[in-house]
């Protein structure tokens, strides 16, 4: 029974890879825009988080890091101007799988590059154009790519950091979660290099996407390929919590006051424990779900990530 369960997702997985060879469409519902507008309401004093000009950064912008049937994807770099080594920070947008853009992620990774970062905004494919898990091999993709490149980036490639924001947030962690699995590597890729990271910063994105404090329904059935009653097998392969062992990454979580967006974070707690791999939890009250993208919670979220970060990575 367990080999046919394996079998089944290998050849669902694949099915899904070839559709995103074929279909290609674009979702522009969710932006920094629609969220503001959404937040708006229930708290009228936001602002929005505005890119700024650091001097001790530079930028360098759609950099190809794969091509794919003709489609090219990008990545945005952020880079610490200092000459020394630094950690890497790789970001992921959020969108409900299926919209949202890595622009989104440019304040927020100016920010952490010029308290001695190289950040890293990073294009994959989403829903309408690729099922799961086309846009994880991207990332981990994009990830080899960076480390392919440490010299010209001027990063440790021992020291590479996923962060996430809500459907990017769970992406993140199920990266994290998949270091040295090599079931979720690209077999087709041209780079050889490990994808594993040393840690990972979820933002309000879930853990378990069957789980009693989770409402996934609609958006993740579209990443997936379809309901939970008709692949359960397929939900529970893409959840962090399914994949947390010995070799998960250290994890923050910072979370908005909902419950569902941290569906099956405690659980994952208890199992990082068991292993003695640090865990830390921020919690940003009474904030809407997308609060990373706004004044007054900005400074907050930032402050707790390049704290979780100096302590992984540079006190370590």
């Amino acid at each position: 029974m367990k080999i046919n369960k394996v079998i089944f997702i290998i050849c669902f997985l694949c099915s899904n890879l070839i559709f995103s060879q074929i279909s290609r469409a674009i979702d522009t519902s969710y932006t920094v825009n629609s969220a503001f507008k959404k937040s708006i309401k229930k708290y009228p004093f936001i602002e929005i988080v505005k890119p700024q000009n650091f001097e001790n950064i530079t930028e360098k912008k759609e950099i190809i890091y794969k091509e794919i049937g003709g489609r090219k994807l990008h990545l945005d770099a952020y880079l610490n101007t200092s000459e020394e080594v630094k950690p890497a920070v790789v970001l992921l947008h959020g969108g409900g799988w299926k919209s949202g853009n890595k622009s989104h992620m440019k304040p927020l990774a100016q920010s952490i590059a010029s308290k001695g970062y190289a950040c890293f905004t990073v294009e994959y494919r989403l829903s309408p154009e690729a099922k799961y898990p086309a846009g994880i091999y991207d990332v981990k993709n994009a990830i080899q790519f960076i480390k392919l490149n440490a010299d010209e980036f001027k990063i440790n490639s021992d020291k590479v950091a996923i962060l996430g924001c809500s459907s990017g947030g769970q992406m993140a962690a199920l990266i994290g979660a998949t270091n040295n699995n090599h079931a979720f590597e690209d077999a087709k890729s041209k780079y050889k290099m490990p994808s594993s990271v040393q840690a990972i910063i979820d933002i309000d994105g879930i853990l378990a996407f069957k789980h009693p404090q989770s409402k996934e329904g609609k958006a993740a059935g579209l990443w997936l390929g379809g309901s939970y009653e008709s692949i359960p097998e397929i939900w529970k392969n893409a959840s962090a919590l399914t994949h947390t062992s010995k070799n998960t990454s250290p994890i923050l979580f910072i979370n908005s006051q909902y419950e569902r967006f941290h569906a099956g974070r405690d659980d994952m707690i208890k199992i990082l424990n068991s292993h003695n791999i640090y865990t830390q939890v921020e919690t940003i009250e009474n904030s809407p779900h997308t609060f990373w993208l706004f004044h007054p919670w900005y400074n907050n979220t930032l402050e707790y990530i390049v704290k979780f970060l100096d302590k992984i990575f540079k006190e370590s």
